[in-house]
Formats: C-alpha cells, sequence, structure tokens
C-alpha cells in the first residue's frame, strides 16, 4: 500500500485552474521534491494535502485512507514552514514537544520524546532558550523537531530553506538527507532550488501551470528530460539550446549551416525537415582535440568566468548563445574562435512546437 496517493486531484478559484490534474504515488521512506517556479502550483499542492485548502476535485489517500474532508489534525501529517511559525513566548522545549501537549500525551512520554529529537538534531544546548535568541538556522532545527518529535506518516515542508542564508541552506541541507536517510520518513517537500532538488529527493515532480512536466529520479530528470522546459530548468548553468533543422545530413543550425551529426538513436525520431531544438549541457562540452564522427560546434568565445572549481566559457554559434563548463586550467581568451565536441549521448533533441523530447 502506498503511503500517499495523490489521483486527479484539481483545484480552481473562479475560472481560473490552478491544478490541473495532478497524479503521484508515494511508497513509504520516499522523498518527493515538488519542484519548479512560482505560480507552478506545488505550494497549492501541499497546502491541500496539509488540509489547508480544499480540492476542487480528485483524492488523497495517506495509508489507503482519504484524508479530503479530514481536519487537518487528523490527517496524520506534520508541516514544517517556510516562516518557521514558533511560539515565540515558548521555550525551545515547549515548542518541540507543544503538538504532543495538545493531544494530552503524558509527561514523561513528551519529555522523552522531546529529548531523543532534540539530540537528534543536536539542539540538546538550546531548549531552554527562546526562539528570539535563536539564528536562523536554529530555529529552523526547532521547526523541524516540532514535526519530528510527532512521528506521523507523511512530512510535509514548505520551502524550508529559503530565509537561510548560502552556507547555512548547504548546511541545513545536509542535515535534513541525514535525518531522512536514518529515519526513513516519507517526506513532500516544495521548492524552487533545483539543486536542492537534485540533492534531498528520491524522486522529483517539476511542476508547470498546474501540471507535471516530468515525474522521475533525480537522474532520470537530469539525464532524459522528457520536454524542454525540464531541461532547461533543471541543471545549472541552464542546458544550452540551438535551433536548427533536420536535414539529411545531420542538424543544421539556424543562422550558420553548422551541421552537427544526427546520432543513430534518433535516426527514427528525427525526419527531414523538422523543426527541433538541439539540447546540450555545459558540462558535456569539451575542447575538440581532433576526435572524428563525434558531434561539435565552432564557438565564438565572449565570456571567460573562472568560478574555482570551473571555466565558465559564454560564446556564439552564429548568434545563438552557448555555455561551456571547462576544467579551471584551461586557457581560452575572448574573441577566438574554439571547436568544441561531445558525446552522441549527451546530445537531446526536442520538437519546436510540441517541446516535448524526441527518441
Amino acid at each position: 500500500m502506498s503511503a500517499l496517493e495523490i489521483e486527479n486531484i484539481r483545484k480552481t478559484y473562479g475560472t481560473v485552474e490552478t491544478l490541473k490534474g495532478i497524479d503521484i504515488s508515494l511508497e513509504s521512506g520516499e522523498f518527493l521534491v515538488l519542484l519548479g517556479s512560482s505560480g507552478c502550483g506545488k505550494s497549492t499542492l501541499l497546502n491541500i494535502i496539509a488540509g489547508l485548502a480544499e480540492a476542487s476535485g480528485g483524492d488523497i489517500r495517506i495509508g489507503g485512507r482519504s484524508i479530503l474532508g479530514v481536519h487537518p489534525k487528523d490527517r496524520d501529517i506534520a508541516m514544517v514552514f517556510q516562516s518557521y511559525a514558533l511560539y515565540p513566548n515558548l521555550s525551545v522545549h515547549r515548542n518541540i514537544g507543544f503538538g504532543l501537549e495538545m493531544r494530552k500525551v503524558p509527561a514523561a512520554e513528551r519529555e522523552r520524546a522531546v529529548l531523543e529529537t532534540a539530540k537528534l538534531l543536536q539542539i540538546e544546548n538550546l531548549l531552554d532558550r527562546k526562539p528570539g535568541q535563536l539564528s536562523g538556522g536554529q530555529r529552523q532545527r526547532v521547526a523541524i523537531g516540532r514535526a519530528l518529535v510527532r512521528k506521523p506518516q507523511v512530512f510535509l515542508f514548505d520551502e524550508p530553506l529559503s530565509n537561510l542564508d548560502a552556507k547555512l541552506r548547504m548546511e541545513t541541507r545536509t542535515e535534513l538527507k541525514r535525518l531522512h536517510q536514518m529515519l526513513g520518513t516519507t517526506i513532500v517537500y516544495v521548492t524552487h532550488d533545483q539543486i536542492e532538488a537534485m540533492t534531498l529527493a528520491t524522486r522529483i515532480a517539476v511542476m508547470r501551470n498546474g501540471r507535471i512536466e516530468q515525474l522521475g529520479t533525480p537522474e532520470e530528470v537530469y539525464d532524459h528530460p522528457a520536454t524542454l522546459y525540464v531541461a532547461g530548468f533543471v541543471g545549472s548553468p541552464p542546458m544550452n539550446v540551438l535551433d536548427g533543422v533536420v536535414t539529411g545530413e545531420g542538424l543544421r543550425l539556424d543562422g550558420s549551416g553548422q551541421i552537427i551529426a544526427l546520432p543513430a538513436r534518433l535516426n527514427g525520431a528525427a525526419l527531414p525537415g523538422r523543426r527541433v531544438k538541439i539540447g546540450v549541457r555545459p558540462e558535456a562540452l569539451r575542447l575538440a582535440a581532433g576526435e572524428t564522427g563525434q558531434p561539435a560546434l565552432e564557438v565564438e568565445i565572449e565570456v571567460v568566468e573562472l568560478t574555482g572549481p570551473e571555466l565558465v566559457v559564454t560564446g556564439r554559434v552564429s548568434g545563438q548563445r552557448v555555455t561551456a563548463c571547462l576544467p579551471p586550467r584551461t586557457k581560452l581568451t575572448v574573441g577566438m574562435k574554439q571547436v568544441f565536441s561531445f558525446d552522441e549521448d549527451a546530445l537531446h533533441l526536442f520538437d519546436a512546437e510540441t517541446e516535448l523530447a524526441l527518441g
């Protein structure tokens, strides 16, 4: 039995349809990330699961039991908010144990649960403090602790790291990963940050305009994007996308006449005359070193940026922008023309009209 089943969930506000039929089945112990830009519907879906908003259609089941119409406190879920939502006048100890206190859990059992949770999150020394005496990272740990102590079937996280600085985000992200691996909890996590999605999720649901564009493991979403939107949204720097057309010789780029060899695996899907979007990730590009038969691009270099671990190079292929991520000691200068090659497997092809992946 699935831990969480989302079946054809819809949500409308007047004539505006925010969710257009969402279907997800989540097994126990999975970490699902709802990923997408602002307004895609991910937070609306999370609020419907939590009981903070009503669905206009469909069903949601936890442990086989429908929870639509069930009061939030009776859904066997716990939610961690972006704003922490801690009680400022209560100590960390009481904030963590407040839910248990409201459920009339005996004091001795409540004390044991709070101490175990505080130890797990390494905040035992903060139990007597008030939220106002804590840093942002510490407050987030307390908010997570308040959810963990209840041991619900499903945990919901609504962009919990967005208020933290870059260093704390990375540290807390690592902590969340450790906790999930240790406890095997079932989590639904909302974010617009694709790094969080790639590092935390067992599966990612990439959302756009109230629909799921792709649902899969981080590897599947990154290596085999189902649509042009997914290809451009997941990855930093984003995938290079070039306009072109299929010919008998291969893929001809707009504006330059450059021909890219067409991989054999795409022969059946890419018929001559078809308008296409040609995708290749920046890290797949390398300086051509006399290879023959490999796809290649001749790029005029415009910008060279050393980030430390890599050299990010931006250039043009007849007016179309291309980015490459190269080893940091690579010698390149602005204005030079350089041929970049890449493996056939790194080439992605999308129909220019439907934006669906080909092959």
